[in-house]
């Protein structure tokens, strides 16, 4: 394959960006220099990867035009970027060096499923990794969880401590093994190990998974650790194991994602096409929302109740593999897979009262006590907390990621341009961290609430660890306008230890900018941010605003109605304070007692609201879902955050399409009005017609409101941004109302609509807010 070392022949250097390390990169470009011909050598460093190679220009030309061609699976070349050696002696032949250092300027790649060619062995009987939980190659397994700096090399990971046999040496040092620099790589000889506990945490006899998997079909809950954390698993199908579970973990009555080992598997409970069946399938392996089928309210009652969808996953560690291989008697091969199994798993995050995720065996074991029978642990540590991503599929069949974990996490955006590195703390709910580098914006994983100690360090931790792995340090730190939030707190306490400029940014404004950042949108753009609340400018609870937004500049057009909010925040938990607050506002306060009698305080409320006591105002659209849940008799109290919006919108879909409201709505200049249609609603004598006829009135006012706002502006670019566009059939209607009038309409597709994507927004308003200093 070489050639003399006397030989003049032409070289260059090309620098490839992107993500590039610990995808099996060198050993691709290896393979691929050798199959040409040429020589040279290729690195890892901090800024990616670099390769020199020598040979005739046109093989050098084909040989790139193959580098993107066949990149890793796992890879994403951002840049190629090629420099001229001039001509001279050429190497003897093509060689792998090792990764220097440097400042990091690459990112590390997501935790990605089991491979079909490491899953082929895990289930074959001859295989020297047979049901081995952790074995890996350079295309599969744990990436972001498990490591602590770059470049990524095994010292830089939580295997730095399971020194590798003489199999797993040779495997890791052939460039032509799929393991080839795999850093993770592990066999039963060297790597770590199951071992299955009880209660008290006495290790059980017998294989691990054999163990747990008769626990789960006696009924009983298994704390489970896998790639970024703990899950509590139980049989979903055992009436008995669900109510157990949600009890101890004081779940109330939010939805619970399942685990099937194949999509034919959930096809008896769930709508799976072929638009589902890539979802279950994608890289991430997210929890999918599924529309459910008429049998899987009874036969699976406490798995998502009163919901229109199910949320399920496939497997995607080995672990998980093998707990179906169990219950199917342990064939031989993968056929097995592509057939229905009877085994069905609640496979839900191991973090009790909204406390951050469980990690590691001493912690899960004091903070499960109580909740889960049995811990199925292992000794890989876990350098990042990564929770399972959660996404679903648009009307029009695109995906709308909703919670962003593991699979994509800590996958870059790449922002419209380069600008000063900023930090963005993000918002209370559903927190993520943010921090740009270049013309990248990097996001933690999904944190949570910030309601407790351990959530907020959890977010502090966060931070540290990007600015770590990326080696970046801010110059700015970004926050949400509200002076209360934990988020809010720790940006001013970083910005004054560091000297840094605090930029505030209001929480509206931030939606907007998120999604126009990820589309790369420079110029004026019009933002419809629906959703709960957000502070506005004037103190006042916003969540239903009509926006200018101009990179750090906006002006707030218009607004949604004001609804009361009697007792105040106590009312977001309370559809039928919402309803109330609607009556009083139609001018029919005496039927709050006549339709809300039985509920306690409502002839107080009623008077409240008469006196405008305790009623503070809201333009939020999503206290005008719950007044329309609590109307319709759909939903009276929430046990869980917009679970009647999330109930209206399924009872909803279930719907022929309805007639449009004629005055379901008034648009008076910068005002929507939605009073009309709720006074429609009284009548309604079906609430899911209701819920129907609710979301297409306001979606036809929406639309309305916003040509009008782009006419007036001379705009034609629209922007959502909120947490209520996570309602797809609302965004649908929208969206092609819009586009009808010439419109062009931009999502959130990289980071979540909601709170989960603020910091992105944050950081691209800081970013150019700095440039204008």
């Amino acid at each position: 394959m070489g050639r003399p070392a006397t030989a003049a022949v032409g070289g260059e250097r090309i620098r490839v960006r992107g993500l590039v390390q610990g995808v099996g990169f060198r050993p691709t470009v290896w393979r691929l220099a050798r199959e040409e011909g040429l020589t040279g050598e290729v690195g890892n460093d901090g800024a990616g990867l670099w390769i020199r190679i020598w040979g005739p220009e046109a093989v050098r030309a084909r040989f790139r035009e193959r580098l993107r061609a066949e990149a890793p699976p796992l890879a994403r070349i951002e840049a190629l970027e090629v420099e001229s050696l001039g001509s001279g002696p050429a190497p003897a032949r093509f060689s792998i060096a090792s990764s220097g250092g440097g400042t990091a300027r690459t990112g590390v790649a997501s935790d990605a499923p089991v491979c079909p060619a490491c899953l082929a062995e895990l289930l074959d009987p001859g295989d020297r990794r047979y049901r081995y939980p952790f074995l890996n190659c350079t295309h599969c397994g744990p990436r972001y969880t498990i490591t602590t700096a770059i470049p990524y090399d095994r010292p830089n990971t939580t295997l730095a401590g399971f020194p590798l046999c003489g199999d797993c040496s040779r495997e890791y040092a052939d460039p032509g093994d799929r393991r080839f620099h795999a850093q993770p790589i592990a066999c039963p000889a060297c790597g770590p190990a199951l071992v299955l506990r009880d209660s008290e945490g006495r290790p059980e006899a017998g294989d691990p998974v054999s163990g747990a998997l008769a626990h789960i079909r006696a009924g009983r809950i298994v704390a489970m650790k896998g790639v970024g954390g703990y899950h509590l698993a139980c049989d979903a199908r055992d009436p008995g194991a669900v109510p157990r579970l949600r009890a101890r973990k004081e779940r109330g009555g939010k939805p619970l994602a399942v685990m099937a080992a194949n999509p034919a598997s959930l096809e008896r409970w769930a709508r799976i096409g072929p638009a589902e069946r890539d979802l279950l399938g994608d890289p991430a392996r997210p929890i999918a929302l599924l529309a459910k089928r008429g049998r899987a309210e009874a036969e699976l009652p406490g798995i998502a109740p009163g919901l229109a969808e199910v949320g399920a996953m496939l497997p995607y560690a080995p672990i998980h593999y093998l707990l179906f291989h169990e219950a199917a008697g342990r064939p031989a091969g993968t056929g097995w897979l592509g057939e229905p199994q009877g085994l069905l798993l609640v496979m839900t995050s191991a973090n009790p009262g909204g406390e951050p995720l469980v990690t590691e065996p001493d912690e899960a074991h004091r903070r499960l006590a109580g909740i889960a029978d049995a811990f199925l642990d292992h000794d890989r540590p876990i350098a990042v907390a990564c929770d399972d991503s959660v996404a679903r599929l648009r009307s029009d069949g695109r995906r709308l990621l909703l919670r962003r974990g593991r699979g994509h996490a800590p996958r870059a955006v790449p922002l419209p341009r380069k600008g000063a590195p900023v930090l963005a703390t993000g918002a209370w709910l559903k927190n993520t961290v943010c921090l740009t580098r270049g013309d990248e914006a990097h996001l933690s994983q999904h944190i949570g609430d910030l309601a407790n100690p351990a959530a907020v360090r959890a977010m502090e931790g966060a931070a540290a660890h990007l600015e770590a792995l990326l080696e970046t340090a801010p110059g700015a730190v970004a926050c949400d306008l509200h002076p209360d939030f934990p988020s809010t707190h720790l940006a001013h306490r970083l910005a004054e230890v560091r000297g840094l400029p605090v930029v505030p940014v209001q929480h509206h404004h931030a939606h907007i900018a998120a999604v126009a950042a990820e589309h790369r949108l420079g110029g004026p753009v019009l933002g419809l941010a629906l959703d709960g609340v957000g502070l506005g400018d004037d103190r006042a609870a916003w969540g239903g605003e009509m926006l200018v937004v101009d990179g750090a500049r906006y002006e707030r057009l218009g607004h949604l109605t004001p609804l009361p909010l009697p007792g105040g925040d106590r009312a977001a938990r309370e559809p039928w304070r919402m309803a109330a607050a609607a009556l009083h506002l139609l001018g029919r306060g005496a039927e709050i007692e006549t339709r809300f009698g039985h509920r306690e305080g409502a002839g107080l409320l009623a008077r409240m609201l008469e006196r405008e006591a305790a009623c503070p105002w809201t333009t939020s659209a999503g206290r005008w879902f719950d007044a329309a849940a609590g109307l319709l008799g759909v939903r009276e109290v929430c046990g869980y955050e917009a679970q009647a919006a999330m109930e209206l919108e399924g009872l909803a879909r279930a719907q022929p399409e309805p007639v449009e409201e004629p005055g379901g709505f008034r648009v008076a200049g910068p005002e929507l009005d939605p009073t009309p249609l709720l006074e429609a609603l009284l009548e309604e004598p079906d609430p899911a017609r209701g819920a129907a006829r609710f979301h297409a009135g306001l979606a036809a006012g929406l639309a309305e409101w916003a040509r009008w706002a782009a006419a007036a502006r001379g705009l034609t670019r629209v922007v959502l941004g909120g947490g209520c566009w996570a309602n797809t059939l609302l965004a649908g209607k929208v969206r092609r109302r819009l586009e009808a009038s010439g419109l062009t309409v931009f999502e959130a597709e990289a980071v979540p609509p909601g709170d989960g994507g603020l910091s992105l927004g944050q950081a691209w308003v800081a970013v150019r807010s700095l440039e204008e200093d």
